[in-house]
């Protein structure tokens, strides 16, 4: 998709989503022609002429000043990671400033690994910005075993989920985790429209899953940076985890997510059986090797 297809698509697709009503405008009676706001609607809220609302809506985002982002941000009731990905393709849209290449990264330094090894009560793991898991403690490959199945390396979340019919066990809630990983995969290719790795990995999708191209469709981008999962793994069984996701400053692209229960729990229960079982699995694997 070229960039202002994409600027076109993410305006109209939120203008779409807002009833006048939602707006504070009065709902005059008669049929609208259009889902949602209209485009002088829009204006209004935003206080732009409709001739340059029209021009950003068209795909055409160069030159429009931060003052006139944030009013159209909050005309559109736009969340903080639609706001961030509005001022992505803002930037993308100034002809005059090269478009930095900045691929996701696929390694991890020695350093970042030990930080996981010094969790070992927790399942903690290092992922870049198109979602291959690149290092994992003993406690993070023992919950995502299902995933780690699949011999194509790296791991990668948002292929297990959209291609591996083994997801929908895994997760609970898959309806969500789906929604998650193709918001979180628009929210990155807005960043960064030239990562080749990520290009490639959405287009793989787009061609092997129509649940993911209707996703991707509805232009939805999410942060993702604390929150709940609910899982059900294979040997211990149903989970609800709790999560943290940090960034790195000093390795850009990299995030760390580390999964934790609260004290008393079931779920801390099984994460205790989990870890028992990696102890287990870690003490067999010389003797298998041997034999």
């Amino acid at each position: 998709m070229d960039h202002k297809t994409e600027i076109r698509e993410f305006l109209s697709s939120r203008r779409a989503r807002i009833t006048p009503e939602q707006a504070g405008l009065p709902a005059y009676g008669g049929h609208r022609r259009v889902k949602g706001l209209r485009r002088e609607e829009v204006c209004l809220l935003a206080g732009v002429s409709i001739d340059y609302y029209v021009r950003m809506e068209r795909g055409n985002l160069a030159g429009v000043s931060d003052v006139v982002l944030e009013s159209v941000a909050r005309a559109l009731a736009l969340d903080d990671a639609e706001r961030d990905h509005l001022f992505d393709l803002a930037r993308k849209s100034v002809s005059a400033q090269p478009v930095r290449r900045r691929p996701s990264p696929r390694q991890v330094r020695p350093s970042l690994v030990q930080v996981l090894e010094a969790i070992p009560d927790a399942p903690a793991w290092i992922r870049n910005a198109r979602h291959d898991m690149l290092a994992a403690n003993p406690m993070a490959r023992a919950l995502y075993a299902p995933m780690l199945a699949d011999p194509r390396q790296p791991p990668n979340t948002a292929r297990f989920i959209y291609l591996d019919p083994a997801s929908k066990d895994f997760f609970t809630d898959w309806d969500r985790a789906a929604d998650d990983i193709a918001a979180m995969l628009r929210l990155e290719a807005g960043k960064n429209p030239r990562d080749a790795a990520l290009t490639e990995l959405i287009g793989e999708l787009s061609t092997r899953s129509d649940v993911f191209r209707q996703r991707w469709a509805a232009h939805n981008v999410r942060f993702h940076r604390t929150g709940f999962k609910q899982l059900h793994h294979p040997v211990v069984g149903s989970l609800e985890l709790n999560f943290e996701a940090m960034e790195f400053p000093s390795d850009p692209g990299l995030t760390m997510l580390v999964y934790t229960a609260a004290a008393g729990t079931p779920t801390a229960d099984a994460l205790k059986l989990l870890a028992s079982w990696v102890s287990t699995q870690a003490q067999s694997a010389p003797s298998t090797a041997q034999g």
